[in-house]
């Protein structure tokens, strides 16, 4: 499937009021795609959680570089720098995140990163037109109920549970590193800093696919919405209504039985 053909059955299945967004991580050499922007044309650098965004509400295609960065997390886990003793210490968790250093320590070590000088650049677009066939990555934003669809979809096939985890802070390593590594589908929690730089607001939830689960995930979407599952969720509706008491006091007005009355 070519990625406009994913992007269809996205829009189609679950309805994302955002673009789906293709990732590619690109090593060093490999070139930025032709009219790729980057934060420095617009006078900026951005953290990755932002640029993701940008790209989901704007539709833009957009490289970035360690040069264009603005989160020095985000540069550890993408591996653009080096992970410093003070953040493998827990340096920038304790207080904020943890009580202590060893607790900070826990949490910096579990964060999934790629190996320094690894890749060069991240190239982030709307899936529709997304160049490379195929993305790294395939990451969508939704509400629950839409995030479901797609944990149902990527479980038609194989059953069970899908397994992700969340610590509340860098998503964009969950989103990218952690997909690519585990060769999963994640669940991601949306962290605080992505709130705050990617705008991400209170009722959306993001689900990432990695390119080689993307075929077996639209196939699910496709079998479970002909079993009946679908989005928006269809709700029950045969039922007879109770109205309150001055309403229903008109039936025995009409003489008549009340529709609840057997």
């Amino acid at each position: 499937m070519d990625p406009k053909a994913i992007a269809e059955m996205i829009e189609t299945y679950v309805r994302p009021a955002t673009f789906p967004v293709g990732i590619k991580m690109l090593k060093p050499g490999e070139p930025l795609p032709v009219k790729t922007r980057t934060p420095a044309d617009l006078g900026s650098r951005f953290a990755t959680c932002q640029t993701i965004n940008i790209v989901r509400r704007y539709g833009w295609s957009l490289g970035l570089t360690a040069d264009h960065h603005s989160c020095p997390l985000g540069l550890v886990a993408l591996g653009f720098k080096p992970n410093v003793e003070y953040l493998q210490e827990g340096h920038a968790c304790e207080g904020m995140y943890t009580e202590s250093l060893a607790a900070g320590a826990r949490t910096e070590a579990a964060v999934p990163k790629f190996e320094l000088g690894r890749y060069a650049a991240l190239f982030a677009s709307p899936l529709r037109n997304h160049p490379f066939d195929p993305p790294d990555v395939v990451v969508v934003f939704g509400n629950s109920a839409q995030v479901m669809r797609l944990v149902q979809a990527a479980l038609y096939k194989r059953g069970g549970y899908l397994t992700s985890s969340f610590s509340g802070r860098l998503d964009c390593a969950d989103i990218v590193v952690k997909t690519m590594q585990t060769n999963e589908c994640q669940v991601i929690l949306p962290c605080t800093g992505d709130r705050m730089f990617g705008q991400t607001q209170d009722e959306e939830m993001a689900f990432s696919l990695p390119a080689s689960q993307v075929e077996e995930v639209m196939a699910g979407l496709e079998a479970t919405h002909k079993g009946g599952i679908r989005y928006p969720v269809t709700t029950f509706m045969n039922y007879t209504a109770k109205f309150p008491a001055k309403y229903e006091a008109v039936w025995d007005m009409w003489g008549e039985k009340k529709p609840t009355e057997k």
